[in-house]
């Protein structure tokens, strides 16, 4: 069933699971169901589970996911520690799927959501199945220009300078704008959609953690941006062997198609996927799209793991 013919109401938690130094919540577009793959969704900055509902119910008949809410975005409370650098996140989604038993998952990320699921796949890949990469927050210097506001937030008193220009602003403008951000084409974005971008920001700006959970991931994607060594993300996903899909939009204003062709370089089995009305977030402009080349990623990530099931089946065998 197309996404369109869901009853598009915004996601909610599920259920909240708790991890070491945080609780996370976990949404999902429908019941858990047995025998499918376990697949799991990461969102982008300033975003949440949300975001993931359109693709999920492209692929309701093809993955059992789950979207998880960040520390600090969406339902999820800040960690305890205060730690929402891209490392810190990685912390709270691999507490999820320790927790909850679901790993080996095929994992999904957008923007930041993408730069936390390369350095989990880097770090622990006997969590990963497959990964899909949506407009991933991977190093980019220098980012594009339309892409420097979202950087300054990382600066320090530029978040106080936010909260007093948004304090009375009207929360429709201010939705429209981050809208015209994220979307290669606003006008084309369905009213429900609309409203329940409205709606989450209202509820978000009276939440007293709210901004500094902005400000501080946003410091997070900026140091991995200098990150050397074995922190490096690139050299981080040079390490990842699972299939990978790589999504970007032509029209993205956050994140350059420039940097695909170094992503299609940087991990061993990559296919590119490119949407030339897409903007930064092509799982909502065009899910249908993105869900045909997911389905096609997880047929070739299973095969790949029969065949692999088999090679060490006869190898222990010939023992």
């Amino acid at each position: 069933m197309s996404a369109a013919q869901h009853p598009l109401a915004a996601l909610e938690p599920y259920r909240t699971v708790e991890v070491p130094g945080a609780a996370v919540a976990v949404s999902r577009h429908s019941e858990p169901r047995e025998g499918l793959p376990p697949a799991l969704f990461v969102h982008g900055l300033g975003g949440s589970g949300d975001n993931w509902l359109e693709l999920l119910g492209e692929l309701s008949e093809d993955v059992d996911g789950e979207a998880v809410d960040l520390p600090g975005f969406g339902w999820s409370a800040p960690p305890l520690d205060g730690n929402l650098s891209i490392s810190g996140h990685v912390r709270a989604v691999i507490g999820y799927l320790e927790e909850t038993g679901r790993g080996p998952v095929h994992l999904f990320g957008n923007s930041l959501g993408g730069a936390v699921s390369v350095r989990l796949a880097a770090l622990r890949p006997d969590l990963v199945r497959s990964l899909t990469l949506i407009s991933p927050a991977l190093p980019e210097l220098p980012p594009q220009r339309t892409a420097w506001p979202t950087g300054m937030l990382a600066v320090p008193g530029v978040a106080e300078l936010v909260r007093r220009r948004s304090a009375g602003s009207d929360p429709e403008s201010v939705t429209a704008e981050l809208l015209r951000l994220v979307y290669a084409d606003p006008e084309n974005i369905p009213a429900h959609r609309r409203a329940r971008a409205v709606a989450e920001y209202r509820r978000r700006t009276a939440l007293p953690y709210a901004l500094q959970a902005m400000v501080g991931s946003a410091r997070g994607i900026v140091s991995a941006y200098t990150e050397r060594g074995e922190q490096s993300l690139w050299r981080q996903a040079r390490q990842i062997e699972v299939p990978v899909l790589l999504v970007y939009g032509l029209k993205d204003k956050l994140v350059s198609y420039r940097s695909a062709r170094r992503a299609c370089a940087a991990f061993r089995d990559a296919r590119l996927l490119v949407l030339p009305e897409s903007g930064h977030v092509a799982m909502l402009e065009h899910p249908e799209p993105v869900a045909r080349a997911v389905r096609e990623l997880l047929a070739e990530a299973e095969a790949e793991a029969e065949a692999e099931a088999e090679a060490e089946a006869k190898a222990d065998a010939g023992r």
